[in-house]
């Protein structure tokens, strides 16, 4: 895949280990769409068997659509343009059947909330695609429907539905600020990080434990079973396994 460089850091010093994502220039990119890339026949058969052994392992798992990463580049203008095509997560089984600069990564939202106690968190459940893993509200982008581009103005209006979703916190996507833009190291995985306004860390509580009470009577269950404030980086050490973006989202927020 062509992919521009990052903003330089302490990362591109030689010999120091590189951070699991980097950071790139926050401007909104363009979005240009394309053909779903075709796969091998024994490609093919190899993510239909592994999907069957992953709904196996967890009935409840859906292959929803998502925004699949093929490449960046830059225009003659300057921008960053993102390649992208429609998949589902199926083919995420990809990363065990290729080398990693040869897997489509996705595209995914998250909303940095902050509160009087800290910034808000979420740990998965044990139906989502990531049990157990804490991370900032969010999700992988689905494709836009037929006819619809895929832009700044869609991108914050699935980060604004996924907090809702997540916490019961509703806000009005104008309301959210693209924050920072990652890419990760492995799979070139984009991750658009918004601001949200503050909020009381009580209201998130109370309307998180509602929003569960409501789904679990529904049948579904939340789709973060724990919520958590981490005020500092430090203070997000308590935190067993977390999204690959994290630490290095916190130190950047924190620094700021």
């Amino acid at each position: 895949m062509n992919r521009t460089a990052g903003r330089s850091g302490p990362e591109d010093v030689p010999g120091a280990a590189r951070p699991p994502v980097e950071f790139l220039d926050a401007r909104v990119p363009v979005f240009a769409e394309r053909a779903t890339p075709a796969l091998s026949s024994w490609e093919e058969r190899e993510v239909d068997r592994l999907w069957e052994e992953t709904t196996a392992r967890n009935p409840a798992t859906f292959d929803g659509p998502l925004v699949a990463v093929l490449g960046l580049d830059r225009s003659g203008d300057g921008r960053l343009v993102v390649r992208w095509a429609p998949m589902t997560y199926r083919y995420r089984a990809l990363r065990r059947l290729r080398p990693p600069e040869e897997v489509p990564g996705s595209v995914f939202v998250t909303v940095l909330l902050p509160t009087d106690v800290g910034l808000v968190v979420g740990r998965g459940s044990p139906d989502t695609a990531a049990p157990g893993r804490w991370s900032l509200p969010g999700g992988a982008v689905e494709p836009p429907s037929a006819g619809e581009p895929l832009n700044a103005a869609e991108l914050r209006r699935h980060a604004a539905r996924e907090l809702l979703e997540e916490t019961g916190v509703r806000v009005a996507a104008e309301e959210l600020r693209l924050w920072a833009l990652t890419r990760g190291r492995r799979f070139g995985s984009l991750g658009f990080h918004f601001l949200c306004p503050p909020v009381s860390g009580a209201l998130v509580r109370r309307l998180h434990a509602d929003l569960s009470v409501t789904q679990t009577k529904a049948g579904t269950g939340p789709e973060l079973d724990a919520i958590d404030f981490v005020p500092s980086p430090a203070a997000a050490g308590r935190l067993a396994a977390t999204a690959d973006y994290l630490p290095q989202l916190f130190d950047r927020y924190f620094a700021t």
